[in-house]
């Protein structure tokens, strides 16, 4: 077994007597006080009501261990933990929350120990982890560089061992793009398949919770734990069967279809990602799936996704208990956003759902999508700085370009460990399903992991 086990594997090891869930928190607990400081991954270290909870198992609930039963958690702070305050990445919260949100309920109710909540930027509005607030978070492959956003917090700490899962958000590639950056499997589910409970919607039709892993296993677990809805949510999923055991069985010959196209206008995939690309689609071909390269033909997305952004934001920030503390651009974005009317939005909406159908037809060929994650590279630390709101958009923009179409969409995508580029910094590819197809996702990326193992840890800095 690993020193730095994943969650599938603490879980194996605490049924065989090998360790305990107050060992595993310890364990947590020395790589955060070692790792945090020089990344700056976590926002709050809950240790002692982690060593509380990891305590109450041990002696309460050793009869009936959940599929999590043990394993170190990391939630990102768009989310709700009891007895914490839910910052959004910023100031404007002050007021610890009752309850724990229903994601992290359900975590609990698996036997998972939430150990601390993580860095984003406020209101996750941009894929980098920066903040007027907290700073930055680095990336642990070369800390002068981003770890991507906005769960970049809960990135790094499943990237350097902090912990096996990292909980996060994706409204834009939100968990993909850090996935990229870190070298994690990171998938974001189908549209409702996941509850945004006590909320109605997370930015409307384009959020969603989903984790982040070293390991596709684990992604699956978790997800098997966190899916259903409730009746608060505005949007449901399809069925479904077990994610785990999906991630389990061979996916079967495939038709793939792979595409470097951008879906937006004037943006080009670096060539290390073209590569990288094209590397995994030989792969699959050699694993005997029908391969070939398509012309997905993407729609617009504009129309749906810059009216629900705009929306989003403006229905976190009214929510919030002090409206003045919130960061300059954010209150600028507010103020951009005023247009989005209930009208605008509901056009909106029905836009959505006319660019999914036009999105989806790329399945009547094709099983399962292959792209990049990102367009680019990740970034220099401070590509925030000084940026208003269109300049931070336009620099955001290739970084969610091939991403942002499947929120729209609301198909279930991942990012694949593909590597490492010219720059010493990881590499994720793509991979969408059809509607409902998470299923499918996990066989097949699973398939590519046994194929093509990828370094499952960040190397400590040298010296």
């Amino acid at each position: 077994m690993s020193d730095t086990p994943s969650a599938a594997e603490i879980v194996e090891r605490v049924a065989a007597g090998e360790t305990s869930p107050e060992a595993e928190v310890e364990r947590s607990l020395r790589a955060i006080d070692q790792r945090n400081p020089a990344l700056n991954a976590f926002s709050v270290v809950l240790a002692d009501q982690a060593r509380q909870q990891a305590r109450f198992l041990e002696l309460g609930h050793g009869e009936t261990r959940g599929p999590l039963y043990g394993v170190p958690v990391a939630i990102k702070e768009e989310l709700d933990v009891a007895g914490c305050v839910t910052t959004f990445g910023g100031k404007g919260n002050s007021t610890p929350v009752a309850e724990d949100g229903e994601v992290v309920r359900r975590l609990r109710e698996a036997g998972a120990v939430v150990v601390g909540k993580t860095h984003m930027p406020e209101f996750g509005s941009y894929p980098y982890t920066e903040s007027d607030a907290y700073g930055y978070t680095r990336n642990p492959w070369r800390t002068s560089f981003s770890p991507g956003g906005s769960s970049g917090g809960s990135a790094v700490a499943v990237a350097t061992g902090m912990v096996p899962v990292g909980l996060g958000g994706d409204g834009g590639g939100s968990i993909r793009v850090p996935a990229a950056c870190c070298g994690l499997f990171g998938l974001k589910p189908q549209r409702g398949r996941i509850t945004s409970a006590p909320h109605e919607h997370l930015w409307w039709a384009l959020g969603t919770a989903g984790a982040l892993t070293r390991t596709v296993l684990d992604s699956a677990v978790v997800l098997d734990v966190l899916r259903g809805h409730l009746p608060v949510d505005r949007w449901q999923a399809g069925e479904a069967g077990s994610f785990t055991e999906a991630a389990g069985r061979s996916p079967g010959s495939l038709r793939v279809g792979w595409s470097v196209t951008s879906p937006t206008k004037g943006v080009r995939a670096h060539a290390d990602h073209v590569a990288a690309v094209r590397d995994t689609a030989r792969l699959l071909s050699d694993l005997g799936h029908e391969v070939r390269e398509v012309d997905p033909h993407y729609p617009e997305i504009t129309p749906a996704f810059v009216p629900q952004f705009f929306a989003g934001i403006r229905t976190e920030a009214d929510a919030v208990e002090h409206y003045d503390r919130l960061e300059r651009r954010t209150r600028e974005t507010y103020r951009l956003g005023s247009w989005v009317t209930p009208r605008v939005l509901r056009a909106a909406l029905r836009q959505t759902e006319r660019i999914s159908a036009k999105a989806n037809r790329v399945f009547d060929q094709v099983d399962v999508l292959l792209t990049p994650t990102t367009a680019t590279r990740p970034p220099r630390l401070g590509v925030l700085d000084g940026a208003g709101t269109v300049r931070a958009s336009q620099r955001s923009l290739p970084f969610i370009a091939y991403c942002a179409i499947w929120n729209v969409a609301g198909n279930p995508a991942c990012s694949v460990p593909s590597g490492m580029g010219t720059d010493g910094l990881p590499i994720g590819v793509q991979l969408v399903g059809p509607t409902d197809g998470e299923e499918l996702l996990f066989s097949l990326a699973a398939q590519i992991e046994q194929a093509r193992p990828w370094p499952l840890l960040a190397p400590p800095p040298a010296g």
